[in-house]
């Protein structure tokens, strides 16, 4: 079923090998859990080791030097990690005792002094942020001490580190624009690991898909926990921007000048974006949506609870009703959007009513597919200080499987009103059911497959869609679009 697919993908984790370059010797096993930008990071954190002499490899029995990029978003994803150590370590004891494993990201951050002083399960910690201090760490490690950095800046973007493009399909790419997080959700750790939200140089954004784009990758999505609120005054944190010179306010890039220049600059690559914030995303970025074919028409669009009680309690600084009239208008805007959500059931002090409320915004909205999952407290956050975790684990997973069967409803709604159009579907790789039938997207960000006839990866087809399921559409190709 397509959202419980969705939820059992984000928990896996992905190991990632590049090209091998000449002349490096050491073996570097890199693993990411959680989310797009997590990948990103390791992509960042593969570049920078390759120079110190290192070659990626997916075979965790042979690596001089192990990393988990890591998630601290739900317990869940903490104690699958957790495990994943532990294997680490058994490989260490048993098969190559000159291993060395560390943690990278989220958790890195917020368990530092327990994984290497207390369980004593890696060798060196590196938060979001510490990445260029990883040679120095490796040589620590490799003198026999411990190493650690996860000190937060409020100026590292990253902006000039071309990125290893691990396990790429050649086609599609991330690129991060923002890092960061000024937002404060009180169930959410990110601010606390990640630190607070500043923007890349837009120079350097274009010079990475420039790169993309002479390496014929196809789409591009901009990455960021907050992509619509990136801002760009000639460096610093978006919360100094009214502090800036007049000058740097009246020249600034916002993310709605940035997709557009993003768009007109590369109009044969297929732009999406990832991930909006309620708040933060303004009229404008809707019709620059509308204005370029090559953005994709689909908006990951948070909500976390359709009760303005809860998201008060979640510090979401929005309102039912506000969200609701965002809603209509990208209807309005772009009546062909594709919308989906995050939602939490369960949040300290919701009540029937609040769920309810969550049910009713679900039928409003009729989202196209979501991200579900009940309420995990996490340590450190501001609901775990000021609330009571007190809704019963039965309730909460009572209320997340009936969000989740309404949002399987409205998915198998959306597939079906595709049937019997010829969409255009970018091919990004082969079906995981079917070895003789290519998958790819079509705008709206749902999956299509179909025969693979002659067409090859990277290419844009015109695919007449034939049935659906919740989840997949099914067609055949009827030629190539005019994008290819």
């Amino acid at each position: 079923m397509h959202t419980e697919k969705i939820i059992e993908e984000n928990k896996q984790g992905q190991s990632l090998v590049a090209k091998k370059v000449t002349g490096n010797d050491k073996k570097l096993f890199i693993e990411s859990y959680g989310c797009q930008m997590n990948m990103s990071d390791s992509e960042i954190v593969a570049s920078i080791l390759v120079k110190e002499g290192f070659n990626t490899t997916q075979k965790l029995e042979e690596a001089d030097l192990v990393l988990v990029n890591t998630c601290s978003i739900r317990d869940n994803a903490e104690q699958t990690i957790r495990k994943r150590l532990q294997y680490y370590n058994s490989v260490k004891r048993t098969k190559n005792p000159s291993m060395k494993v560390g943690v990278l990201g989220c958790m890195a951050e917020r368990l530092k002094s327990k994984f290497l002083e207390e369980e004593k399960i890696v060798d060196l910690v590196v938060g979001p942020d510490a990445y260029r201090d990883l040679p120095n760490l490796v040589e620590e490690v490799e003198a026999g001490r411990d190493a650690i950095n996860v000190i937060l800046s409020k100026e590292e973007t990253y902006g000039d580190v071309s990125p290893v493009r691990l396990q790429s399909n050649g086609v599609s790419a991330f690129v991060s624009i923002t890092r960061g997080c000024d937002n404060m959700c009180t169930f959410c750790v990110v601010p606390f690991t990640r630190g607070r939200e500043r923007s890349r140089d837009p120079q350097s954004i274009i010079e990475e898909i420039r790169d993309l784009n002479q390496k014929n990758f196809k789409e591009v999505t901009l990455l960021g926990q907050n992509v619509d609120s990136y801002l760009w005054y000639g460096g610093g944190l978006k919360k100094d921007f009214s502090k800036a010179s007049e000058i740097a306010q009246s020249t600034a890039v916002d993310f709605a000048q940035l997709l557009d220049l993003c768009a007109a600059e590369f109009p044969k690559i297929r732009f999406r974006f990832s991930t909006s914030n309620p708040q933060d995303m303004h009229l404008d970025v809707l019709h620059v949506m509308a204005k370029h074919n090559n953005i994709c028409k689909y908006i990951h669009l948070p909500v976390q609870s359709g009760s303005t009680r809860i998201l008060e309690r979640m510090n979401r600084q929005h309102t039912r009703e506000e969200y609701m009239e965002l809603v209509d208008n990208v209807r309005r805007i772009l009546p062909d959007c594709s919308i989906s959500q995050d939602m939490i059931t369960g949040f300290c002090g919701e009540t029937e009513e609040d769920h309810q409320d969550t049910l009713s915004l679900l039928e409003y909205v009729k989202y196209d597919f979501g991200f579900m999952f009940a309420y995990s407290e996490r340590p450190g956050t501001l609901a775990a200080k000021k609330f009571e975790d007190d809704i019963p684990l039965a309730v909460k997973k009572r209320r997340l499987a009936e969000v989740i069967s309404l949002q399987l409803k409205h998915s198998h709604y959306w597939t079906k009103q595709h049937v019997g159009k010829v969409e255009e579907v970018l091919i990004e790789g082969t079906s995981k059911k079917n070895e003789n039938e290519w998958k790819g997207r079509n705008t709206q960000n749902t999956i299509v497959v179909f025969p693979k006839e002659h067409y090859k990866m990277g290419d844009f087809v015109n695919v007449k869609i034939n049935s659906c399921t919740s989840a997949t559409l099914i067609g055949t190709a009827v030629g190539y679009s005019e994008n290819n």
